[in-house]
């Protein structure tokens, strides 16, 4: 356990000899989004779901410098067959394109695209079904929502 001192040390000398900064410090990227973020009307369920997590993030602009606008691609596939041919578990595809805009100028900041899946099972009941359904769009837009914040708090506006 003698080891484990100079090691601490030398972690933290490089982490802090990198240019590593707190998101949410004093000019951190997190703080230069916080209640500046217009987003895009949401036109259907899934898009409501994924503004709300980005709004629960970046707090809602009462005079946004940048508008985020989204274009949400979604998909869903059957995995799992029985033999009586019934299918018993879904996967939910998701991919959201956004373009972070700045107000003034009209410039695009940023854009990219962030993907990501969720499972849901169809092994009770049509109400369970369609609960578990909803659920999981549920959790792959909070997912793609996420996703998002992270890339923007990570590139230097």
């Amino acid at each position: 356990m003698s080891w484990l001192k100079p090691v601490l040390l030398c972690l933290t000398l490089a982490v802090a000899a990198c240019g590593f900064e707190p998101v949410y410090g004093p000019g951190g990227a997190g703080t230069a989004l916080q209640n500046r973020v217009q987003v895009d009307p949401p036109r259907d369920r899934d898009g409501f779901l994924l503004v709300q997590r980005l709004e629960e993030r970046l707090g809602r602009a009462g005079d946004p410098a940048y508008r985020l606008a989204i274009q949400l691609n979604l998909r869903q596939e059957e995995r799992a067959i029985d033999p009586d041919g019934d299918i018993r578990r879904f996967h939910l595809i998701g991919g959201a394109v956004y373009t972070l805009i700045d107000v003034g100028t009209g410039a695009v900041v940023q854009s990219d695209r962030v993907d990501s899946f969720v499972g849901y099972s169809a092994t009770g009941t049509t109400v369970a079904t369609l609960a578990a359904q909803r659920d999981a769009q549920a959790r792959l837009m909070t997912i793609l929502a996420d996703q998002i914040v992270v890339q923007l708090q990570a590139s230097s506006l």
